[in-house]
């Protein structure tokens, strides 16, 4: 039976003492924003309707827009309260009198505390940016800035000597690997998580960073020869375009016309835009599962085999940048059935990294997940620059995320750092 989440439904089941006409709650909006964030972050923006969310909230569609004009609205509502509430949490939990460490640990905690109370709407934040309009993105971004700077402003007081820019990108990696918990379902206990977590971002501030490249000057080299076959072609093509204008923005004939056919001859190669979409996921899950064969028959231990895998991962990541926020943000627009088979594959690939990992297995999935979130949010801060200096760094966070830091004796940062 289904249940009746109409208002008239709802005023029905109210119990018979209650009488007169229903008031409307005083935080309807907010209502409505909350689970339009855990719609758009569990299904992407496009397959999420307005009738679905007002049902959700329990009032009619018409009832809906009294607050919002459209979906539009409802996605700026929900990326800016995301954004807002993070900082929020951060401000709150910050003591500036604390000495840095005790600082840090608390705004570590707090952050994490939100985040794991917003989970189900947490990753709206890795895709959000795609779907928004210049302006709303730009006012959003002040937000995510100054809560990079107030985890920076510790991180800094710690180690004085740091570079600035060494000192945001330890604050990135940290907030990543926070943010990490949004993007799977492994189950852990709230306590156990914010004890992780917290240990994963210590390793993070201790993890010892290779200096960064010389400033690019001139053209920057292009290294690698084109693909020849078209659907090779196709499939690098789509995922560009998916990447930079969506899904739904993107055409059969577009997707042809940057690989040199026209929409015709797209169809010899795929049925539709949503099997070349899988493809691609498909391709992706593939070379990683290839990644990870190939690391564990080089490797000489089993942490050299985690790390190998972190490093061939990031390598292919920042080859091809879109790939993982195509995924994160249309997975959904995919049939079931796909979407089924691409999480299992997915789901055999962290498992299989996690299991070269010492200690707690489900403990090891959220070191792995941190660590994809690395890839994600730090190579965004670097721009993908792909030279094996940038490449370096990235791997030593990641390393420290799924291994630990140096033991405690040890200088937390390298001398000069």
């Amino acid at each position: 039976m289904v249940a009746d989440r109409s208002e008239a439904g709802l005023a029905s089941a109210r119990p018979s003492g209650e009488s007169g006409p229903r008031r409307r709650p005083k935080n309807r909006k907010a209502q409505i924003v909350g689970v339009a964030a855990r719609a758009f972050a569990e299904r992407g923006y496009h397959p999420v309707g307005v009738d679905e969310i007002a049902a959700e909230v329990g009032i009619s569609g018409p009832a809906l827009y009294r607050h919002f004009s459209n979906k539009y609205a409802m996605l700026v509502a929900a990326a800016e309260m995301g954004a807002q509430q993070l900082l929020d949490s951060a401000k709150a939990a910050d003591n500036p009198k604390l000495e840095p460490e005790p600082r840090l640990t608390a705004l570590i905690r707090g952050i994490t505390e939100h985040t794991i109370d917003c989970r189900r709407e947490g990753g709206l934040y890795r895709w959000e940016r795609r779907y928004l309009e210049r302006e709303d993105r730009a006012r959003i971004r002040v937000s995510y800035a100054e809560l990079h700077e107030t985890v920076a402003a510790p991180i800094a007081e710690l180690y004085p000597d740091a570079d600035p820019a060494d000192v945001m990108l330890r604050s990135a990696a940290v907030l990543s690997a926070i943010g990490s918990v949004t993007g799977h379902r492994t189950a852990l206990s709230n306590a156990r998580i914010v004890a992780l977590l917290n240990d994963i971002c210590w390793d993070i501030l201790r993890a010892e960073l290779p200096p960064p490249p010389p400033p690019v000057t001139g053209d920057p080299i292009v290294r690698g020869l084109p693909v020849i076959s078209k659907r090779e072609q196709l499939l690098t093509e789509a995922i560009r375009i998916f990447g930079r204008q969506g899904y739904h923005e993107a055409s059969i004939e577009e997707i042809g016309a940057a690989a040199g056919i026209n929409a015709s001859s797209v169809y010899r190669y795929f049925s539709s835009k949503s099997d070349l979409l899988a493809a691609a996921f498909h391709r992706t899950g593939e070379r990683v599962a290839i990644a990870n064969a190939e690391a564990l028959s080089e490797a000489t231990g089993r942490a050299d085999a985690a790390v190998r895998i972190a490093e061939r991962f990031a390598r292919m990541t920042f080859a091809m940048p879109e790939i993982l926020p195509v995924y994160f943000a249309e997975f959904s627009n995919l049939p079931a059935t796909e979407q089924h088979r691409l999480r299992s594959i997915q789901r055999q690939n962290v498992l299989e990294w996690a299991n070269l990992l010492e200690g707690d297995q489900t403990e090891a999935r959220f070191r792995v997940h941190a660590a994809i979130g690395q890839v994600i949010d730090v190579g965004r801060r670097l721009r993908f620059d792909s030279r094996p200096q940038q490449l370096a760094r990235v791997r030593a966070l990641m390393s420290a995320v799924l291994l630990g830091a140096a033991p405690a004796d040890e200088s937390p940062l390298p001398p000069g750092e």
